[in-house]
């Protein structure tokens, strides 16, 4: 299909240095509708370029100062949409060639006829017309490409967010199945285990009470000790599973946490931890256990405290948004490695060469009894930092 190029709002500018060439060719196109500039050298060409943007320009060889192919490099490099055709009176092959590498859409040879010289610039501003609808169409395929790339990018990053989303609720799901099996396992065995060492506690302060040896008393009392340390783990299995006796009381966090930094304070001390509070919205006091919540302290700044046995710091950060108290306890230690942080949770998961492996399930139970959530926000060799959310009751 055959596409008309309308001479309507088309302008067309001429440069050559002989009047006569201006003057007739000017006639020529204004009678055919273009809208005509005239320029006698390259020069004056250039700012009429600038000013009035035309879609053509037709530009003799031969010129005085800036020659012709001169002018046509400058202008295809600086007005890309203004489109040249060439006058030139030497008509050679070399020339031809020479000006269409430079850019030239066409030459035309002086003297010249006046039907040529109108098709051969209608055909121009044809091509002219069809490349430029190209580039624009390329440039709205670029963007439209762009808009794709852009909601590719969003619709990754929702998924990724929606799966990790997934993922938190099926790793919540599971811990809550393993807290369920835990309390029924810790009840069976707390009275299975418990009997038996009340009788061997028992039995052995019996044999204690008539024993007068001291190395034989000395070792009864490893074995009471022994005994004492079974009973403890047996507590602990149990409270990291069930909820013993509790008392609600209107309890302040930023008190609660100062006493507990407070009871750690020689521990801290020996190890030369620096302590950082970052107390900012201090939260209304909700209805807690207070010794409840002070195991959840206990148990994050013991374990802050053992990754940091020479020197180090604990920041302890408390705010909140008037729905949920924020707590972020970090610490300066060598981070929880990678393929542990999924354990890290569970009954009787340790790295340490002492210790149930009981005390961050203790708070897991404690945080999900008060409606709340744990998590490793951040862990890496730069230090650990656990983040734990507890919701207020809603405003009156």
């Amino acid at each position: 299909m055959k596409t008309i190029v309308s001479p309507k709002n088309q302008n067309i500018l001429i440069i050559d240095d002989e009047k006569v060439i201006l003057d007739l060719t000017s006639i020529i196109l204004r009678n055919r509708g273009y809208t005509v500039y005239t320029a006698g050298d390259a020069a004056d060409g250039f700012d009429i370029i600038e000013t009035r943007h035309p879609e053509l320009v037709l530009l003799d060889y031969m010129m005085p100062g800036i020659d012709g192919l001169t002018a046509l490099k400058i202008i295809r490099e600086r007005y890309p949409d203004t489109y040249v055709i060439m006058f030139t009176g030497k008509g050679s092959e070399e020339i031809a060639v020479e000006l269409m590498k430079a850019g030239a859409y066409d030459y035309i040879l002086k003297p010249f006829n006046n039907q040529d010289l109108a098709d051969r610039i209608e055909n121009v501003l044809r091509i002219r017309q069809v490349e430029i609808s190209n580039r624009e169409l390329i440039k709205e395929k670029e963007r439209l490409l762009g808009e794709i790339e852009q909601w590719n990018r969003q619709l990754e990053i929702r998924v990724q967010e929606k799966t990790e989303a997934l993922q938190r609720v099926q790793a919540e799901n599971v811990q809550a199945e393993k807290l369920a099996s835990l309390g029924y396992l810790s009840a069976g065995v707390a009275h299975e285990i418990r009997n038996p060492l009340n009788s061997i506690t028992l039995f052995v302060q019996l044999i204690k009470s008539g024993i007068d040896d001291p190395e034989l008393c000395g070792y009864v009392d490893k074995i009471l000790k022994e005994v004492d340390r079974i009973d403890t783990i047996v507590r602990k299995l149990l409270d990291a599973s069930k909820r013993p006796r509790f008392e609600l009381k209107e309890v302040r966090i930023d008190q609660l946490i100062d006493q507990t930094l407070e009871a750690f304070r020689p521990q801290l001390d020996q190890n030369r931890i620096v302590v950082e509070r970052d107390f900012r919205n201090l939260p209304p006091a909700i209805q807690a256990d207070p010794s409840e919540l002070e195991q959840i302290f206990v148990n994050l700044f013991l374990n802050s405290i053992h990754e940091m046995p020479q020197e180090g710091r604990l920041r302890v950060q408390l705010d909140h948004d008037g729905k949920e108290v924020v707590i972020r306890v970090s610490d300066t230690g060598g981070g929880i490695p990678k393929e542990n942080l999924a354990n890290i949770f569970d009954p009787f998961f340790t790295t340490k060469n002492k210790g149930s492996g009981l005390g961050l399930s203790v708070v897991l139970r404690i945080v999900k009894t008060y409606g709340g959530k744990i998590g490793v926000e951040k862990s890496d060799k730069t230090g650990t930092t656990f983040c734990i959310l507890l919701p207020l009751p809603a405003a009156e």
